[in-house]
């Protein structure tokens, strides 16, 4: 049970240095001494400086998704739209708060293009905030959503995408990035009438597919 509890001091020490001074500048001391732990337990508990840094990121864009679904569920009788706007506003708001964590993720992934444990890594981080939000669409939803064709994972996976892109617009150009005012008013608009069109849709995508092969 120590050596449990050792390890999440070391984690909660890791996440704070991100918030303070971010992935590329944060030293294994600087997270012993805000852990009050010794350096080589950094070792001990993760292997690297690196590995800890990375799950320190996982877990806080793990408590970030699930602080998104509070946000999206916090009103009784909201429709799915209204929940996803409330998600999106609350996504908006958080970026400056979260900036350290967000740009450490963006640096994460890059290393993961020379680094398969740390690829694997951000794949199983990937995997588990993706089932995190599916099970959140099934709940608003609901059960005739999957009778009618709508796969939880696939909805899940947009919104990831819409969120990330989101992120790096911020990180790059925040003048330019829409805020959540914004991003409520044109997106909500924009699945309203996509809604409207959806029973539509199956066959038109399928007709097109059918017309290219046969030119």
């Amino acid at each position: 049970m120590a050596q449990t509890n050792h390890r999440e001091q070391l984690l909660q020490g890791a996440i704070e240095c991100l918030r303070t001074k971010g992935y590329a500048r944060t030293t294994a001391r600087d997270i012993a001494t805000a852990a009050n732990a010794n350096l080589a337990s950094i070792g001990y508990h993760f292997g690297s400086k690196q590995a800890l840094l990375n799950e320190a990121i996982t877990r806080t864009c793990e408590e970030w998704t699930a602080r998104l679904g509070q946000a999206a569920f916090a009103g009784r009788d909201a429709s799915p739209l209204e929940q996803m706007a409330a998600s999106w506003v609350e996504m908006r708001a958080s970026f400056e708060e979260l900036r350290p964590v967000l740009v450490g993720f963006i640096e994460a992934v890059g290393e993961s293009a020379w680094s398969d444990e740390l690829r694997g890594q951000m794949a199983a981080h990937y995997r588990e905030v993706r089932r995190a939000v599916a099970e959140m669409v099934g709940a608003s939803l609901g059960e005739s959503a999957a009778a009618r064709g709508a796969d939880p994972k696939v909805v899940a996976s947009f919104l990831i995408a819409v969120c990330d892109g989101l992120v790096l617009q911020w990180l790059l150009d925040p003048d330019e990035t829409p805020d959540g005012a914004e991003l409520v008013t044109s997106l909500g608009t924009a699945l309203g009438l996509a809604l409207e069109e959806a029973p539509n849709l199956t066959g038109g995508a399928r007709d097109a597919v059918l017309d290219s092969e046969q030119t």
